[in-house]
């Protein structure tokens, strides 16, 4: 291959912020770095996303340990590596990380320039404090091995370095960049998403957008509906956690109030009908939802993890409250109430984000930093 070949490698592109960032790269970029994208493949229920122009080679990624299978997929990587030559291994997502990098640092001859880019991270909240430990030091190992280290946000950079991984020299904060073109678009409700929740414009709406796992928190969401007797709650995504949380919501007694709509194609059109955007994460690395909603206009409210206030300015372009049901629940009550507050912070996050997590500004970044690597 090219002097400036690129072989991007992501553990799955399943429905979020890396599988979209990813592609866009391989797509934007092959005109200068041509790039080979391999990634694994998601669950069925996690929805995987693809580009007319990119073409995926399957290797053996899965997302949990499992030592038989990630043998395999460092035999498929590194046969991969052998074949492309690549000048430059940029890897996404934490199985990625751990496989490529590990493969490409024992090449003695024609060692590839090693990027990873770290879309959020693993290491608080997803799993037992033991193994959380054995991750830590797995990736203080992996940094070593590194040439540069990419932090979505400040927020995720400082919490990457205050775990010891890697050196502050190493990293460089790229923002997410994503295409926003149907957001800026939304000029007001489409009614589409009431029509088919059988809702006037006057019951009161509020909606999630995103996978159902653990980490994203959706049994609070049900709690804060809980609450809130007269909200309906349109949820839009699907994943391991819906059974446990449709269960959830009939033993609460919301299950008429809350909606489980799985994925929906036209986000945007969708999310045009809502009268609140919330996340109720307990850990997020750049939330590509509230990108999304402050893009379309849309009054959000969010708990205050990881990046969410590098997205969020609280009481300029949306709410950011504690991992507090309570708080929440009055802070989307404040939303739903003062319209005129709400819809001011709305126009502030859109004209805030369209420059800030543009796909065209992603693009530069990284076309910048891949000549800095690799002439």
């Amino acid at each position: 291959m090219p002097g400036k070949s690129v072989l991007r490698l992501i553990t799955r592109l399943n429905v979020g912020g890396p599988a979209q960032q990813a592609l866009l790269l391989t797509a934007s970029l092959r005109d200068e770095f041509p790039t080979v994208l391999a990634a694994g493949a998601p669950a069925l229920e996690e929805g995987e996303l693809s580009h007319p122009d990119v073409t995926v080679h399957r290797v053996p990624l899965t997302r949990p340990l499992d030592p038989a299978r990630d043998a395999r997929a460092i035999g498929a990587v590194y046969q991969l590596v052998r074949r492309t030559r690549p000048a430059l291994v940029h890897t996404h997502m934490a199985k990625a990380g751990a496989v490529g990098r590990s493969v490409c640092a024992v090449r003695r001859a024609g060692r590839p320039v090693l990027v990873h880019t770290f879309h959020g991270h693993v290491l608080a909240g997803y799993f037992s404090p033991a193994k959380q430990r054995g991750l830590v030091e797995i990736e203080r190992q992996l940094a070593r091995r590194t040439d540069r280290l990419i932090a979505v946000s400040p927020q995720v950079r400082d919490a990457l370095l205050g775990l010891g991984i890697g050196q502050p020299a190493q990293y460089v904060v790229v923002p997410l960049g994503v295409d926003l073109t149907r957001f800026l678009a939304v000029a007001g409700p489409a009614g589409t998403l009431r029509r088919r929740l059988g809702l006037g414009g006057d019951a009161p709406l509020i909606g999630a957008v995103g996978r159902l796992v653990p980490i994203k928190n959706i049994e609070f969401l049900l709690d804060v509906a809980r609450r809130l007797p007269d909200v309906h709650v349109a949820i839009l995504g699907d994943g391991e956690s819906r059974k446990g949380l449709e269960r959830m919501a009939r033993a609460l007694g919301v299950q008429s109030r809350v909606h489980f709509l799985g994925w929906v194609t036209d986000v945007a059109t969708a999310m045009s009908d809502l009268d609140v955007v919330v996340l109720t994460s307990r850990n997020e690395g750049t939330p590509v939802t509230l990108i999304e909603a402050l893009a379309a206009a849309r009054p959000v409210v969010a708990t205050d993890v990881g990046g969410v206030r590098f997205v969020v300015e609280h009481g300029v372009s949306g709410l950011v409250t504690p991992l507090d049901v309570d708080a929440f629940a009055e802070a989307v009550e404040f939303a739903l109430s003062e319209g005129a507050a709400m819809r001011a912070m709305a126009v502030a996050g859109r004209a805030a984000v369209g420059h800030r997590f543009g796909h065209h500004r992603l693009v530069r970044d990284i076309r910048a930093l891949y000549r800095e690597l690799v002439g």
